[in-house]
C-alpha cells in the first residue's frame, strides 16, 4: 500500500530527528548529567534542588547537604531549619528543604530507603514530577521513561524543528515520538551541552554549529 503525504512527512520528521540525535551523538559522545552526585539518592536530592536553579549553584550547595545527610534516613530526621540554611541559595528553599525532607520521609516509609525504579512510583515522592523522575530514572538507572525537557531542550528543539509546542509536557510526547528509546535519556543530556556550549540563548554561535545545516533556526534572523 502507497505511503500517504501524512506518512511521508512523519517519516521525514524521524528521519530529521534521528540525523539531529547522530550529530549531538559525534559531537558530545560522553554524555554526563550536569549535577554532581555519587549515588541515585543524591541525584534525586540534587535535582530537586535544580528546579528554577543552575546547575553550578545547585552543585555548590550539594557538598554540604550531602556531608550533613548523607542518607535517607538522615536527610528525614532533618531539622527543617537546619536544611533551609544549606539549600538557601538555591531560591525558594523552603519549599525546597520541605521536598527534601518529605523525599527521605518518603523513601524511608514506602521503598525501605531504596529509590523506587519507575515512574509511577518515583512521582508519590514529594517534589518529584515527571522531569525529575525522568531524570533519576534514565541517570541514574538507566531506564528511559521519557525525555528530560529542560530550559535548554525546550529552546533548542523549537530552533531545530522537532516541535512546536511550547508545553515542556508536549514537547516530551513530540521526542517520544520523533525518537526511539535508546535515544531518550542521551539526547537531552547532549542537547543541553549543546545549548551551553555552542546554542546559547540571545547569543547562539550558529557559524561555530555542527547542527547548522540540520537546523531550521525558527524565530532567528537569517544568517549573513
Amino acid at each position: 500500500m502507497a505511503k500517504t503525504g501524512r506518512t511521508h512527512r512523519a517519516d521525514d520528521r524521524k528521519h530529521h530527528a534521528l540525523k539531529i540525535a547522530h550529530g549531538l551523538e559525534e559531537n558530545y559522545r560522553v554524555a554526563i548529567c550536569a549535577l554532581n552526585h555519587k549515588n541515585p539518592f543524591e541525584l534525586l536530592a540534587a535535582t530537586i534542588l535544580s528546579a528554577q536553579c543552575t546547575d553550578e549553584r545547585v552543585n555548590m550547595v550539594t557538598p554540604a547537604l550531602f556531608t550533613n545527610y548523607p542518607t535517607p534516613a538522615m536527610l528525614a530526621a532533618a531539622d527543617q531549619a537546619d536544611v533551609e540554611k544549606i539549600v538557601q541559595s538555591t531560591g525558594f528553599f523552603r519549599s525546597k528543604a520541605g521536598n527534601l525532607i518529605g523525599m527521605a520521609q518518603g523513601l524511608m516509609s514506602q521503598f525501605n530507603g531504596e529509590l523506587p525504579r519507575t515512574l509511577e512510583e518515583m512521582i508519590t515522592l514529594p517534589g518529584v514530577g515527571r522531569k525529575t523522575a525522568n531524570v533519576v530514572l534514565g541517570t541514574a538507572f538507566g531506564i528511559p521513561t521519557g525525555v528530560v525537557v529542560d530550559t535548554h531542550v525546550k529552546r533548542i528543539t523549537r530552533l531545530l524543528g522537532l516541535t512546536k509546542n511550547t508545553s515542556p509536557e508536549k514537547i516530551e510526547q513530540d521526542l517520544q515520538t520523533l525518537l526511539p528509546k535508546s535515544e531518550w535519556i542521551n539526547f537531552s543530556h547532549r542537547l543541553i551541552h549543546h545549548g551551553r556550549r555552542i546554542c546559547i540563548a540571545r547569543r547562539p554561535k550558529c557559524e561555530e554549529c555542527p547542527l547548522l545545516s540540520l537546523c531550521h533556526r525558527v524565530g532567528l534572523p537569517p544568517l549573513a
